[in-house]
């Protein structure tokens, strides 16, 4: 008998802690309606019912509490698998930042300047040209001296004047690097950073450093720059300084083979149907096979929802996280500048894209200073730090119709807010 009632009290116990641990989860106690919060859960079963996306899985975070943690769709929908939370998404330029971060931790530790020219690292970025004419018949092209410098400030707010190749707005690029074999964003082939930057640093720019905008390999040149500055290849800095500081355990450049089942396809739609994808000029399947020697800063990592949202939740924490300053309150300060106010409609900070005035009063952007960027493969998300709030969305596709769940995701996360 005293057998039955200590075991009667022990499932009492243990279920008067669960349902303890449940309210304590409540989106109400961040200040979220969860009723609210069931809006995106309609939106994202509308839109892939309507067969605008195959699928997708989000992320919220409020207060460093993660609220919200669902998978939609399918992954694979020729072979009917369901997204999961823990997918592993190929997240390309949101790789950006977290180079950018390595940057900033190493200048906090006194290796250089932020307005150091970086040819004092890598001297074939001295003797700058800057495009002046193209031959679009044999891609010869010819140019003038540059006025200025490349610094790494602005490599870190994509002023250089360096662009990309396959991607670039300009065929001129598109024409000029792939004629002198630079890659662009990822390769399965046996090619180090080191010979892709050092070619790139040989050809011309688009325009005066730190006189426009340019959206380009300027990421994958720091990413360069930090292997020199550190002496450890990039993927050993990002472990040591980062991943492990950051509990990001899921996050890489090339997977390791107890994660490689994780990772999703990129899919891609034709004739109305939903099917694997595949460029021309790179393998989707890079993370996982090939030669595994190109460590792109620029575009490389694939990582979670819940990885990225820690990495996300430093910058909200003031550089730090469980304990461990991972940088300093005024670089923090420093991040949330816009460093591109004298370029019209470029509000860029040190690692993220801004939410400026203007764009604050188009409505669903967040505070002014909300950090924000997405990735190649349609992989997107924002922090507010006025807020405190993270939104992630991860899809996978490519060459597909425009659509707009990004956006619609990010004005339901801020609609969602009640305290």
């Amino acid at each position: 008998m005293k057998k039955i009632i200590l075991g009667l009290t022990l499932i009492f116990f243990v279920s008067s802690c669960d349902q303890t641990n449940s309210k304590k989860n409540l989106p109400e106690n961040q200040g979220v309606s969860s009723e609210r919060l069931d809006r995106i859960d309609s939106y994202l079963n509308k839109v892939i019912k309507q067969n605008q996306i195959p699928g997708a899985v989000a992320l919220i975070r409020r207060n460093d509490k993660i609220i919200y943690n669902k998978a939609f769709g399918y992954s694979d929908v020729e072979n009917e698998i369901k997204y999961s939370t823990d997918d592993i998404f190929r997240i390309a330029s949101m790789t950006k930042a977290i180079t950018s971060l390595a940057v900033l931790m190493l200048w906090e530790e006194g290796k250089f300047n932020l307005d150091d020219p970086i040819e004092k690292y890598i001297p074939e970025f001295k003797n700058l040209k800057i495009l002046t004419d193209f031959n679009e018949t044999d891609s010869t092209y010819l140019s003038k001296p540059a006025k200025n410098k490349i610094s790494i400030r602005h490599l870190l707010t994509h002023t250089s004047g360096i662009g990309y190749g396959v991607i670039d707005s300009d065929p001129r690029f598109n024409a000029l690097y792939n004629k002198h074999g630079i890659v662009d964003l990822y390769t399965t082939d046996s090619i180090y950073i080191k010979s892709n930057i050092q070619k790139l640093a040989q050809l011309p720019l688009h325009h005066e450093p730190g006189e426009g905008f340019t959206y380009g390999e300027s990421l994958d040149v720091l990413g360069y720059f930090i292997q020199i500055i550190s002496q450890k290849s990039l993927d050993v800095f990002f472990r040591e300084r980062i991943f492990e500081p950051l509990e990001m355990l899921d996050t890489y450049f090339y997977l390791p083979v107890t994660h490689q089942d994780r990772l999703v396809p990129v899919q891609t739609k034709k004739n109305g149907f939903w099917t694997k994808h595949q460029a021309d000029f790179y393998d989707t399947n890079y993370p996982i096979k090939g030669a595994k020697m190109f460590l792109s800063g620029g575009a490389g990592l694939s990582s979670t929802t819940a990885d990225y949202s820690n990495f996300l939740q430093m910058f909200l924490n003031q550089g730090s996280y469980k304990g461990k300053q991972i940088l300093g309150k005024k670089t923090i300060e420093l991040v949330y500048i816009n460093q591109n106010s004298h370029i019209p409609n470029s509000s860029i900070g040190l690692a993220f894209g801004l939410v400026s005035e203007k764009d604050q009063a188009l409505g669903g952007q967040g505070s002014i200073g909300t950090l924000t960027w997405g990735g190649y493969f349609n992989t997107f998300y924002f922090a507010d730090p006025v807020e405190n709030v993270t939104g992630i969305i991860f899809k996978q596709t490519r060459e597909i119709e425009e659509e707009n769940t990004s956006i619609e995701f990010k004005t339901l996360v801020f609609q969602s807010l009640f305290n």
